[in-house]
């Protein structure tokens, strides 16, 4: 191999058919603006440059790195290659996309050298990058940018750091009444605020419309971010003193940990925002627990099984008898829904009713199980040859009262089964009647003009107003059942049991005792005024058929 490297530069590649029999004399023009050059290098390593002026006024001729770059490819032994390439701290920083081909014509190796100045291309993406990844309003990082300083830190394998999610409680309320320019003002005083309460190196971010993320480096224990956390509480605890309005905003705080194990960034957002949730509830800082996303995940699980258990009519209704405390008689049933899955696992309703009405299932839930229950009691009136002499009770869901028109679905079920509204009864929680007062009173009215009966269920354990209870126009006071347990043996549940008896009586309520479970509590209850009752002492609930069964033999 010869003993000198020479490096020659020009602006134009030649066409790709006729490289390799290029004249490196020609590589003195400037044809197009693209910097090219040719080395030959030799065994001593001593090196001699030339270059054109589109080159020099480039910045290059200065660059070290050029040199082992080309080494590097001739070595290689390839004959093409591509790679990216920046400037270094001698000139300006500049971006270049740079190309090699070898020249296979002469004895010595050599190759061709291009650089595509791509600066302005990079920079531009840069500029994107970063108004991508900040939010335009606090001038924060965003969801996005959060999210990459948080994949920034697990690839550095952090030793341990935690994620603190924040929640402005009551904003969505502030800006609905307010408008919008001042909980624009309330969210960037809320940043400014946070962000005084962390530490210097900690990362915050504007994650959503009224939340806020935090990435904290740990260094000494856990306790530094339960730390920072009652900063932030304290630092928004201060009123909000915006336009006229002085403003008090409390936040809900989830913190997640994580260390160098740690791989999914999203993974650790979301046990922060399970924390969060929780949070909510005990208005205090919630670290993150295992079992609370595990419990969120079969919530999740859960809710698909019952959608599609709702579409392909997987859900049944058993009917649990009401029977008179006097006679012994069944006068209803009492409609309840159970659920057992392709697999055969039976979920119990204290399990799947929350999550239909969290998810809002509880709407197409309580349609399927009004239209289920008149069928089947006008099923039964077949069977007897006219009216058999019960009423069958529905729940009503306070979720179903507020999204679904109640009095036309029940119209249109009563109407499709042939069955007077006389015979329906729709039972409702105390719940129902705090949440829209004003809804609910023209809710049953309405219903009230169809013939139906309303009962209120689980009567005591709730907090209606009195004043409104005698204003609605409800027919029974169903006492709950844990009233009623221990009846016997407790003292104060008989003064609890024999008040709301007295107040059913006083407003012409019939009552009606859940739970129970032994002889001896129904005869007492009869003694004390209550008029009907129902649990296992008389029947557990039924399937359609076995219910009519009992109607049958305990009314012969």
């Amino acid at each position: 191999m010869a003993t000198r490297a020479t490096w020659l530069t020009r602006q134009a590649a030649p066409p790709p058919e006729s490289r390799d029999a290029v004249d490196v004399s020609d590589y003195s023009l400037e044809l197009v603006p693209i910097p090219l050059v040719v080395a030959t290098l030799d065994a001593g390593g001593a090196s001699t440059r030339s270059y054109n002026r589109a080159f020099a006024r480039a910045g290059l001729r200065d660059e070290l790195e050029l040199r082992p770059m080309v080494e590097q490819f001739l070595g290689s032994g390839a004959q093409n290659a591509e790679r990216d390439w920046q400037t270094g701290a001698a000139v300006e920083r500049r971006h270049y996309r740079v190309s090699f081909a070898r020249l296979t014509h002469r004895a010595e190796p050599a190759c061709l050298v291009s650089f595509v100045d791509q600066t302005a291309e990079v920079r531009t993406e840069e500029t994107l990058r970063r108004e991508m990844t900040t939010d335009s309003l606090t001038g924060l990082p965003n969801r996005g940018g959060f999210t990459d300083a948080l994949e920034a830190t697990i690839a550095r394998g952090a030793p341990c750091w935690a994620v603190l999610m924040i929640d402005l409680e009551r904003f969505s309320r502030f800006n609905a009444c307010l408008g919008s320019l001042t909980g624009d003002e309330l969210l960037i005083t809320a940043a400014r605020r946070i962000k005084g309460a962390l530490r210097g190196g900690d990362t915050l971010a504007r994650t959503g419309g009224d939340e806020f993320g935090v990435l904290m480096t740990i260094d000494q224990g856990c306790d530094e971010a339960d730390h920072v956390a009652r900063r932030i509480r304290d630092a928004l605890s201060t009123p909000f003193r915006l336009s006229e309005y002085e403003l008090r905003v409390s936040c809900a705080i989830g913190i997640a940990y994580g260390d160098a194990a740690v791989g999914d960034a999203e993974d650790v957002i979301r046990h922060a925002q399970v924390a969060m949730k929780k949070s909510k509830a005990t208005k205090n800082a919630e670290s993150y627990q295992t079992r609370a996303l595990d419990s969120a995940r079969a919530e999740f699980a859960m809710e698909t099984a019952l959608r599609r258990a709702i579409e392909n009519g997987q859900l049944n209704l058993v009917y649990q008898p009401i029977c008179d405390l006097a006679t012994g008689r069944v006068s209803g049933f009492e409609a309840l829904a159970r659920w057992t899955d392709d697999q055969g696992l039976r979920h119990e309703p204290s399990r799947f009713i929350p999550v239909a009405e969290e998810s809002g299932l509880i709407v197409p839930l309580g349609r399927w199980a009004l239209d289920c229950a008149v069928r089947t009691l006008a099923e039964w009136d077949v069977l007897a040859g006219g009216n058999c002499g019960v009423t069958v009770s529905v729940n009503l869901s306070p979720i179903q009262l507020q999204r679904d028109s109640i009095p036309a679905l029940v119209e249109q079920a009563l109407a499709s089964a042939g069955v007077p509204g006389e015979r329906l009864k729709l039972e409702l929680t105390e719940s129902a009647l705090i949440a829209d007062p004003d809804h609910i009173a023209r809710v049953l009215m309405a219903l009230k003009r169809l013939g139906v009966t309303i009962a209120m269920d689980d009567f005591g354990t709730g907090f209606s107003n009195l004043a409104s209870l005698q204003k609605l126009p409800i027919d029974v006071l169903k006492i709950d059942r844990s009233f009623v347990t221990g009846l016997l043996t407790d003292r104060d549940k008989v003064a609890i049991v024999r008040a709301i008896l007295g107040l059913s009586q006083a407003l012409g309520m019939d009552t009606v005792a859940e739970g129970i479970e032994a002889n001896e509590v129904g005869q007492t209850l009869a003694a004390l005024g209550c008029t009907y009752g129902q649990g296992y002492a008389y029947a557990r609930p039924l399937e359609p058929h076995e219910a009519y069964a009992f109607l049958r033999a305990r009314n012969a």
